[in-house]
């Protein structure tokens, strides 16, 4: 990981050739979200960021450091807890998450054109965001691609209507912005272009109104801070969706949606407000990939790291899609039966070690273990020597007559190894540095070894057995020698 690399580009474009889902009307849906790697205790790692959290404690929402990443996902339709990742980038610090996601998405629509996932004349790509995307602004972004947005926005926001047209007589500049759309103020809404109620299984009725033509009065702050000249007026459709009850037992609140598309109608506004619901998918998707794929549990020091670890998961992700229709479903006893494109993530992976049995192996055929018959008897070798190693092997210098001595111990050997020949004229210092049994006379010359560091198996205070009978036997000048020194036979090599 920390010396790695991964082809990130390479890796996108193979996420996209894959199948993907589609929706009811066979468009394509994206779903981007920010995701948090929590580094809390890693003060040393760099480019770290001040991560909102949410479910710490009971009403808190804590400030934690660590890595966001922005990541695009497919959705599928109907219930289900599968997505598709196609891309992921780490925010670095000082990034605005519109921005980022907004090329983030240039280049995934890219990829899905090259792929041919779109043609002109196809439905428009579908991107559905949550309330911590600026929607007007990521829209404004991508306007010159085939793509409408969708983000939910809070409940404290404020919208303009359109600008009525301008009196007679009325000096100074036209005005830009009508009157105001206060989310938390009924007085101000008016009639809605179109409302709709649907009968649902876990939220009772749904009910869903919109109003056309709301667009946000932007200044030059925050994100805007480096437009110059007029800042641009960002029209689109105010969804707010209303339950009768939630699964949980909580009390419902009302979820205001803003779409970058005008003049829908009842229909229309059903459509997008059941496409946010399966936003919701992509959190199953980080559950998995934190607790069962184990993303955050290796402890990166390197943000460069920790992207290839991301990449790599969601390659393991999308293998863990495609072979849905292929895993046996290994059930636990309280699980109930599904069909196969019905089983969640964990339940795939649980099966997904048993189709190696089922799948081609992408390695060549293997090689015999045993040697070759090799050249028939009678016949010459007809390779010659290369001319390198045929001048390296002339310059060699010819040591036949010299004197080499084994590697094994002496007393290895059944014939008893000798000194050296005395070379005349050579001083004692010299000759004691060539004698092969001057190290075996010092060591039988040591103190014996004290009785409470006795090493067990050992003879106490004394040396080891096959060393003393060398020394005995084979060392002269010793007080113990008593066989005859005799010299060495010439070993070659």
């Amino acid at each position: 990981m920390a010396d790695g690399r991964v082809d990130a580009d390479r890796l996108r474009r193979a996420l996209v050739t894959a199948p993907l889902p589609r929706a009811a009307d066979g468009r394509l849906v994206l779903a981007v979200d920010i995701t948090c790697w929590l580094r809390p205790e890693a003060h040393t790692s760099p480019q770290r960021i001040l991560c909102h959290t949410y479910g710490r404690g009971k009403d808190q929402h804590l400030m934690i450091p660590g890595w966001p990443y922005s990541m695009v996902c497919a959705l599928e339709s109907g219930r289900s807890s599968w997505t598709a990742p196609l891309d992921a980038v780490r925010l670095a610090p000082g990034d605005d998450a519109a921005t980022v996601t907004a090329g983030q998405l240039r280049q995934v629509i890219a990829n899905l054109v090259d792929a041919g996932h779109w043609q002109p004349g196809a439905p428009d790509i579908w991107v559905v965001a949550d309330a911590g995307y600026d929607g007007p602004r990521l829209a404004f972004l991508l306007a010159d691609l085939p793509v409408a947005v969708l983000a939910r926005m809070r409940s404290d926001r404020v919208l303009r209507r359109a600008a009525g047209p301008r009196s007679s007589g009325t000096r100074g500049r036209p005005a830009r912005h009508g009157d105001e759309f206060v989310f938390g103020d009924p007085a101000t809404w008016g009639a809605s272009a179109a409302a709709t109620t649907t009968d649902t299984r876990l939220y009772g009725p749904a009910t869903a109104r919109s109003w056309n033509r709301l667009h946000p009065r932007l200044t030059h702050r925050s994100a805007w801070v480096r437009e110059t000249g007029w800042l641009p007026v960002i029209e689109g459709t105010v969804i707010r969706l209303e339950v009768a009850r939630l699964p949980s037992g909580a009390i419902p609140k009302p979820v205001w949606l803003w779409h970058s598309r005008v003049d829908l109608d009842a229909a229309e506004v059903d459509l997008r407000w059941q496409a946010f619901l399966r936003r919701f998918d992509i959190e199953h998707t980080f559950r998995m990939l934190k607790q069962t794929l184990g993303w955050t549990s290796p402890k990166i020091r390197d943000p460069e790291a920790a992207d290839r670890w991301t990449w790599l998961l969601l390659a393991v992700y999308t293998q863990l899609r495609l072979a849905r229709g292929m895993t046996t479903d290994l059930r636990r006893h309280w699980e109930k039966p599904v069909v196969a494109q019905r089983l969640t993530p964990a339940r795939v992976r649980r099966g997904f070690r048993h189709l190696r049995t089922q799948t081609a192996c992408p390695a060549s055929a293997p090689k015999p273990s045993h040697p070759g018959p090799g050249r028939p008897t009678g016949r010459r070798n007809q390779h010659p020597t290369p001319p390198l190693q045929r001048a390296h092997r002339d310059t060699q210098q010819d040591t036949s007559n010299e004197i080499r001595y084994p590697t094994t111990p002496p007393h290895r050997f059944k014939d008893k190894p000798a000194a050296p020949p005395t070379t005349p004229g050579r001083s004692s210092e010299l000759q004691d540095l060539h004698d092969p049994c001057r190290h075996h006379t010092m060591y039988s010359q040591r103190r014996p070894r004290p009785r409470d560091t006795q090493v067990e198996g050992r003879r106490p205070n004394s040396e080891p057995r096959a060393r003393r009978n060398y020394v005995k036997e084979t060392c002269p000048g010793t007080p113990s020698a008593s066989r005859r020194y005799e010299p060495p036979p010439v070993h070659e090599r």
